[in-house]
């Protein structure tokens, strides 16, 4: 209806449907949480005024501090205030210390990581001159609140999607076909593939007591792939949907599992965040510019602030901590690995070893604790423990279904590597072309779990 209504419109109207469909959208989740990502809008938008109404230093870096202090501090209060509380409260209960920090029943706003990043980074940009001033205050507030990727991203710089609010879109059939197949191919991952693995996953996860390693690592390797086709199917929906009315958001994902070392997997995997935190984070500390061992430190540093943007939880710092060792000691070892003559097989292992480790960090990404954590890891490598494949088919055919669709998944990325797909697919007959799109819907209805599984994103 949305597409409709936008091509009926006079181009100098169509601002004014997309905000307004942005603020629905969000508003039906929770109206009363519309006041921060209004709050977020104004902030920033009154910030880049005046930092581009001077060329006086301290005032730049004044209102710069204004709408980064304001705009973390209310990400800090609604996603990490109870968390750092409890942290200190336990910290002073441990050393006999009265004093108690209150606990604030708050509902964690859904997409506030999101939009919070991508103001900052329109701030941060026309401070640095990157990026000029918006002075158009509802085509600002839609660059903050556009719909298709508000609540999960990617994450979109001003630079890239600012100009094209000012653009006029016409109907066209490629671009629309495109749109349309790509939004499919999203809900296809998410329904198809990750909502059945989530089963399994959280069956194993979320009742570690009673099972086995081995089902351990089977629903962690499902944990894998389920949270890359949930994110990466919402992308790909957020792409698509955008794509239809004329906008080009940022790929998201490049078959992040295909990576041979773990710093090409964060090239491949949620790469608005990664970008963003280099260009924000890892940059400003000085990259790689600096003595090695603070090179590796502001490494290490990137990453556990990337894994506590994920979420209030210790898990979350472990995760990003893993993640920033992993980055320290492949650039320590850059050129140590497995190498053999033939070429395809050292691509393989060294794929093959990226994903393991990986996956291990994916343990403390979906415990529920970290004590649950490191219960699962030493069920893991207690081989003991493992009680044979009967015990894995909770599920029977939906297990089945699960190995089958993932064996489908993994053909057609290895050809999307390749390059060859597409160039298939365009090489087919019209009337076959409308076969296998009909029949992926069809996959797509019967096979698809409808149950209201949210996405995993949502909750960052």
């Amino acid at each position: 209806m949305v597409v409709a209504a936008y091509f009926a419109l006079p181009q100098r109207f169509r601002w004014i449907l997309l905000l307004l469909a942005s603020y629905y959208f969000y508003m039906s989740w929770s109206y009363k949480y519309v006041i921060l990502i209004l709050a977020a809008t104004v902030v920033n938008y009154l910030a880049g005024l005046f930092i581009g109404s001077t060329e006086n230093r301290l005032k730049r870096k004044a209102f710069l501090a204004i709408g980064v202090i304001t705009s973390l501090g209310i990400l800090f209060f609604y996603k990490y205030f109870n968390f750092f509380g409890d942290s200190l409260n336990a910290l002073f209960h441990a050393i006999n210390i009265r004093q108690t920090i209150p606990y604030y029943d708050v509902l964690l706003p859904v997409g506030i990581s999101f939009y919070t990043f991508q103001t900052l980074s329109y701030t941060i940009d026309v401070y640095y001159h990157k990026q000029p001033v918006e002075r158009h205050f509802g085509i600002f507030a839609l660059y903050v609140s556009f719909f298709p990727q508000l609540v999960a991203g990617p994450i979109e710089r001003s630079v890239n999607l600012l100009p094209q609010f000012y653009q006029r879109h016409t109907i066209e059939y490629t671009r629309i076909r495109d749109g349309v197949i790509l939004a499919v191919w999203g809900f296809f991952k998410k329904v198809v593939i990750a909502d059945r693995l989530s089963e399994y996953v959280n069956t194993v996860y979320n009742h570690p007591a009673d099972h086995s390693g081995l089902q351990f690592v089977i629903a962690t390797f499902f944990f894998a792939f389920q949270i890359y086709c949930d994110f990466s199917g919402y992308s790909d929906i957020a792409r698509g949907t955008a794509k239809i009315m004329g906008y080009e958001l940022m790929i998201n994902f490049r078959r992040p599992y295909f990576s041979a070392n773990i710093r090409e997997f964060w090239q491949r995997w949620h790469i608005s965040l990664s970008s963003w935190f280099r260009d924000y984070v890892y940059i400003p500390l000085g990259g790689n510019r600096v003595a090695k061992w603070r090179w590796y430190l502001n490494l290490f540093i990137t990453f556990l602030v990337s894994g506590l943007w994920h979420g209030a939880n210790w898990t979350f710092v472990i995760w990003g901590a893993l993640h920033g060792f992993y980055q320290v000691i492949g650039t320590s070892f850059k050129n140590v690995s497995p190498k053999f003559r033939n070429r395809n097989l050292s691509f393989v292992v060294n794929v093959f070893i990226t994903f393991l480790i990986v996956c291990f960090a994916w343990i403390f990404f979906r415990a529920n604790k970290v004590s649950e954590a490191f219960f699962i890891l030493f069920k893991i490598f207690d081989f003991s423990s493992y009680s044979g494949l009967v015990n894995l088919f909770h599920f029977k055919a939906d297990f089945s279904l699960s190995l089958l669709f993932l064996f489908i998944l993994l053909v057609l990325e290895i050809f999307l590597e390749r390059g060859t797909l597409v160039n298939r697919l365009r090489s087919l007959s019209r009337p076959l072309k409308w076969a296998l799109f009909i029949l992926i819907l069809a996959v797509i209805m019967v096979f698809g779990k409808w149950d209201e599984v949210n996405f995993l994103y949502f909750q960052f």
